[in-house]
C-alpha cells in the first residue's frame, strides 16, 4: 500500500516509482518489469525493440518544433540489488515492496529500494507519459542485470544505440554532474579441505555477527565500513584448537559484507574464553569503525555440527582472511579525497562440508595501476592453494573535461539553481564506460537525484532533490 505522505510531485515520477516497487526485479529477473515499460510504450503509440539478452529500448518521437534536433538517450538499468535484514520475512522474486516515508526520505521496509536504478527508471517512463515535457527525439535504453557485472551492457547490440548524446540517471548525488567512473575485474576462488569427525571433550558453537551498515563497494569503500569476514575471522583467531565446520558471511561481489555466521569446535573451556573476549572486541571495533556500524552485535550459542576442518586447515583459513586485502588502496592525488582511485572488496566466504568458496572484486580508474593488487591477489591464492576464476570484467569511463553536453549543463544548472555543480568521476561501474566503448563517439552525462545507503537495507531516496532532478533533466532536455 502506498503510504499515506508518499510524494506527489513530480506526480508521474513518483507514480511510476511506485508502480516499479510493486514489481519483482532481481538481476536476470526483469521480464515482469520489462514488459511493465513495454505497455506504456505500446499505449503512448512509441514503437520498442529488444535485444537477445533482454534490453529494452523505447523510441518517443520528439515534441513539436523540434523533430530535426540530435536524439538523446536516456538510459537506465531496470533490476535492483535485493538485500535485507536478517529479522524480515521478504521473497523478493515474488513480493513487492513496503514503502516508508521517514526524515524525508522513502525508504522501504527493512529491504533495500531499488531507487538504484528505479529513480531513473521513472524519470524516464514519465518523459515518456508526462506530455506537457518538451523534448528532442528519444531513446529510452533500459538494460538488464545490471547489479551482477553490468551483463545487460556488456552483452548489449550495438544496434539499439542510435543516438550521439546520452544521460544516465544512475549516479546518487543532487547537484553533481558525473563524466566517469571506474571499471572493475573480480575473481572467485576455491579450494577443497579435508574434514575429520569431532573430538572427544570439544565443545561446539555458533558464532553470528549482525548488524553492520554493508553498502556500496565503489561509492561507499572510503567510508571504512565494517567487514563481517574480517571481524568474524578476528573473533576466532585467539582461540585455541579452533577447527571451523562453517562460514558463511557476504552476498554478493559489489556489495560490502554486512553479516555472516559461522561454526566451529574447540576444546573445553574454548567457547568460555571467547564469550569472555567478544564484548571486548566489540568495544574494540567500535571505537574505529564509523557511527553507521553502531548496531554491530555478535551471538555466541551452542550448536549441533558434523564434521569439521583440522586445527592446522582451520589455521590456513583465518590466515587467508587476515591477509586477503579489502578497502580503498589508492586515493586520487587531484580530485578531493574522497574520490578512490583503487580499492578491493572483500566480498564473500562460504565453508560448507570442506568446499571453500571466496569471492572478490576491485575498482580502478586505470587498470595499469591495479596491476600490483591483482598480482598480490593472485599471488596469495597460490599461496593458499586456491582455484581462481575470472568473473566481473568491465572497463571504466574515461572524464571529458572538454565535453560540449557537460558545457551545457554546467551552464544550465548554474542559471536554475545559482550554483556551479561538482564535476566528478565516480568510483563505481555505470553502464557509460561500456556503452561508449560499443559507440565511441557518444557524448555522456551521468547524474541524479540524492541516493543513500543503496545496495543495503538503509537505502533511501532524498525526497526534496527528486524534484529539482526532475526540472533539470526536462529542461535540459528542452534546450538540446
Amino acid at each position: 500500500m502506498k503510504p499515506a505522505d508518499y510524494p506527489v510531485d513530480p506526480a508521474q515520477l513518483w507514480e511510476h516509482f511506485y508502480q516499479i516497487s510493486r514489481i519483482p526485479r532481481p538481476s536476470k529477473q526483469e521480464g515482469a518489469v520489462r514488459q511493465y515499460v513495454i505497455d506504456l510504450a505500446e499505449q503512448g503509440g512509441h514503437s520498442w525493440r529488444t535485444d537477445d539478452i533482454g534490453n529494452l529500448l523505447v523510441s518517443v518521437a520528439a515534441t513539436t518544433g523540434r523533430a530535426d534536433r540530435p536524439t538523446v538517450m536516456v538510459q537506465n538499468h531496470l533490476d535492483m540489488v535485493t538485500v535485507k535484514t536478517a529479522d524480515k520475512d521478504h521473497d523478493f522474486t515474488c513480493q513487492p515492496l513496503s514503502l516508508q516515508v521517514v526524515d524525508g526520505f522513502v525508504m522501504a521496509d527493512r529491504t533495500t529500494l531499488g531507487a538504484d536504478n528505479g529513480v531513473g527508471c521513472a524519470a524516464a517512463l514519465a518523459l515518456m507519459t508526462d506530455h506537457e515535457v518538451a523534448h528532442p527525439p528519444l531513446e529510452l535504453l533500459f538494460t538488464v542485470d545490471e547489479e551482477t557485472g553490468l551483463g545487460g551492457a556488456l552483452n548489449l547490440d550495438p544496434a539499439l544505440l542510435g543516438g550521439k548524446l546520452m544521460l544516465n540517471l544512475d549516479t546518487e548525488d543532487w547537484h553533481e554532474l558525473y563524466i566517469g567512473c571506474a571499471g572493475a575485474g573480480g575473481w572467485q576462488m576455491h579450494r577443497s579441505f579435508d574434514t575429520v569427525a569431532l573430538a572427544a571433550n570439544t565443545e561446539q558453537w555458533q558464532l553470528s555477527l549482525q548488524g553492520l551498515a554493508g553498502g556500496h563497494s565503489g561509492i561507499q569503500i572510503h567510508e571504512q565500513l565494517g567487514n563481517a569476514i574480517k571481524l568474524l575471522g578476528q573473533c576466532l583467531a585467539e582461540v585455541s584448537g579452533v577447527q571451523l565446520a562453517h562460514f558463511d558471511a557476504g552476498l554478493a561481489h559489489n556489495i560490502i559484507p554486512r553479516e555472516g555466521v559461522l561454526r566451529f569446535s574447540c576444546p573445553a573451556g574454548g567457547g568460555k574464553q571467547l564469550q569472555g573476549s567478544l564484548q571486548e572486541l566489540q568495544a574494540q571495533w567500535l571505537g574505529y569503525l564509523p557511527a553507521a556500524d553502531a548496531a554491530l552485535e555478535l551471538t555466541l550459542q551452542p550448536a549441533d555440527i558434523g564434521r569439521v576442518l583440522t586445527t592446522a586447515d582451520t589455521r590456513v583459513l583465518l590466515d587467508l582472511i587476515a591477509l586477503f586485502p579489502h578497502g580503498a588502496q589508492a586515493y586520487n592525488l587531484v580530485q578531493p579525497a574522497e574520490l578512490v582511485d583503487l580499492s578491493i572488496n572483500f566480498a564473500r566466504l562460504s565453508l560448507a562440508q570442506g568446499e571453500l568458496m571466496v569471492e572478490s572484486s576491485f575498482r580502478f580508474f586505470n587498470e595499469t595501476q591495479s596491476l600490483p593488487l591483482q598480482q598480490q591477489v593472485l599471488g596469495l591464492a597460490r599461496v593458499f592453494g586456491l582455484t581462481v576464476t575470472d568473473s566481473v570484467a568491465y572497463p571504466g569511463w574515461q572524464p571529458d573535461f572538454d565535453s560540449p553536453l557537460l558545457a551545457r549543463a554546467s551552464a544550465l544548472h548554474e542559471r536554475l539553481f545559482g550554483l556551479r555543480p561538482a564535476v566528478k568521476a565516480i568510483h563505481a561501474g555505470l553502464e557509460c564506460g561500456i556503452l561508449k566503448g560499443k559507440k565511441p563517439d557518444m557524448d555522456i552525462l551521468s547524474f541524479g537525484p540524492t541516493i543513500r545507503g543503496a545496495h543495503s537495507p538503509t537505502e533511501r531516496l532524498q525526497i526534496d532533490t527528486v524534484a529539482p532532478f526532475w526540472q533539470f533533466l526536462t529542461a535540459l532536455l528542452a534546450e538540446l
